[in-house]
């Protein structure tokens, strides 16, 4: 009896666990303090988080398929971006399997041609910054870059704008309510999502091990690294949305401090391997400041509100089965890869975007530091005393 007892026992403790890893949902400031550790951690074993790159490499070579462009890229099963990104999307599907909240979801019409809009804004956005919320703004200002403040500042404007944009639509354009339906059988499905869930992580395994096997161990790597980004960000309901329109929507800080919980612990990494010279000073330093992050920022801002995701929103989303990120996705992605080819044959216009500007060549590291962490500082506490003010709350 005594036996049975301690085995009813045990499986009652790991029900317990499971429902508090995957059917609860992980703290958001604990998000940014994983997300932080994540991008220092994946600089150290290859090169920074992105998620726009892959995109791109997506895009690209797509149109090298279709004979748009005459040279391919790289495989999106061999470079870096790709398989960043792509560990994202597989980090946040498994993830969301295993919580059982995955399930395809349609959005109405206008929603999806507002997913379009926005995903076309952000891809132009982040060509122009050289990156998206990610690599333009999180991974490039960790990177004791300009640019990275000049996104965010553009960033800001852009979501105001965005959210401005929302408020005249529900006043001029409201949407009927949606209609009911039947759940056609999720129930059935429901219960075996976590097995599926499983196969998921699984198979992520068995590909990490083939990329072993063939000498890509540093891909391989990449793939644990965006996996792990996916599940943190799905588990955290980790969103770049939420930080920069919630002080002007809802007043509500929350998510304001758990980016800058993360981008001050990858600050001090980033700052530590470049300064040792363990990775280069010009990793991710873009040649965008300041006209290219700062409008491209606002441009990415305004769509990123409109879309409903940012860039990795966006693509954590889509793993969940949201269709509306999914075509925000490919928008984004199409659109930043035509896009990015204009820039590039155009000397005149990467040359309006901007130079780099790296902050220690300015101040040196210790200043740089100083600098960046008390401007995250007093965003932190700025989003704080709105919070309890709502002084920078937009009325409908």
């Amino acid at each position: 009896m005594s036996n049975e007892n301690g085995t009813t026992v045990m499986g009652g403790i790991l029900k317990r666990s499971y429902s508090s890893v995957f059917y609860e949902n992980w703290p958001a400031w604990l998000g940014g303090v994983l997300i932080g550790l994540m991008s220092v951690l994946t600089f150290a074993w290859a090169r920074p988080w992105g998620v726009v790159g892959g995109l791109r490499n997506w895009a690209d070579w797509f149109f090298s398929q279709i004979g748009v462009y005459s040279h391919a890229p790289l495989s999106p099963l061999l470079s870096t971006n790709s398989i960043l990104t792509l560990g994202l999307l597989w980090g946040a599907f498994g993830a969301a399997l295993m919580s059982k909240q995955f399930a395809l979801r349609m959005a109405p019409g206008r929603e999806l041609v507002k997913g379009i809009a926005g995903g076309c804004f952000m891809g132009i956005g982040s060509a122009m910054a050289g990156g998206c919320n990610v690599g333009g703004f999180f991974i490039a200002t960790s990177a004791l870059s300009f640019a990275g403040l000049a996104m965010l500042v553009g960033l800001i404007m852009g979501a105001y704008l965005g959210l401005r944009y929302l408020y005249w639509e529900i006043m001029h354009m409201p949407s009927n309510p949606p209609k009911g339906g039947g759940g056609g059988g999720k129930g059935k499905l429901l219960a075996i999502e976590p097995y599926i869930g499983a196969a998921v992580f699984l198979a992520a395994l068995v590909a990490v091990w083939f990329y072993a096997r063939e000498a890509y161990t540093r891909v391989g790597g990449l793939l644990l690294c965006g996996i792990a980004f996916g599940i943190i960000i799905q588990r955290t309901r980790f969103c770049f949305v939420r930080c920069f329109r919630d002080p002007f929507m809802t007043g509500e800080g929350d998510m304001v401090r758990a980016v800058t919980y993360g981008i001050i612990i990858s600050i001090l990494g980033f700052a530590a391997l470049k300064w040792t010279g363990l990775r280069g000073e010009e990793v991710y330093v873009t040649q965008t400041f300041w006209f290219g992050s700062l409008v491209g920022g606002i441009i990415f801002g305004f769509g990123m509100l409109i879309s409903g995701g940012c860039g990795s929103g966006s693509v954590w989303r889509a793993g969940e089965g949201h269709i509306k990120l999914m075509v925000v996705v490919v928008c984004f992605a199409m659109s930043n890869s035509l896009f990015k080819a204009l820039i590039k044959s155009s000397e005149g216009f990467k040359a309006l975007l901007g130079h780099r500007a790296f902050m220690p060549d300015i101040m040196g590291y210790k200043w740089a530091v100083i600098v960046l962490l008390a401007v995250f500082a007093v965003y932190a506490l700025a989003a704080t005393w709105n919070e309890e003010t709502d002084k920078f709350t937009v009325e409908m």
